[in-house]
């Protein structure tokens, strides 16, 4: 059989921190999410005017595509529903 014990765990003490040493601690957590948002956004790389413009009609292309292959099997279920009903 298992034995089923339970351990307790303590709570770990809190530092003690006087308000200024809090503030202190919030604005540097703040300055260093700031400086690694700067490093991340230095490593993003945009695609030139040329690649942007062949997807942008890849897009719109495939858009009225996809449309009119809706409208199409739209109008035909409505035929279809419309002559079996």
């Amino acid at each position: 059989m298992e034995d089923n014990t339970v351990t307790t765990v303590e709570p770990k003490e809190k530092t003690t921190q006087t308000g200024n040493e809090e503030k202190a601690a919030k604005k540097e957590k703040k300055i260093g999410f700031f400086r690694g948002l700067k490093r991340e956004f230095k490593k993003i790389v945009f695609a030139d005017s040329k690649t942007v413009a062949k997807q942008a009609v890849a897009v719109v292309t495939m858009s009225i595509f996809i449309g009119a292959l809706i409208a199409v099997l739209d109008y035909v279920l409505k035929f279809g529903l419309g002559f079996i009903l």
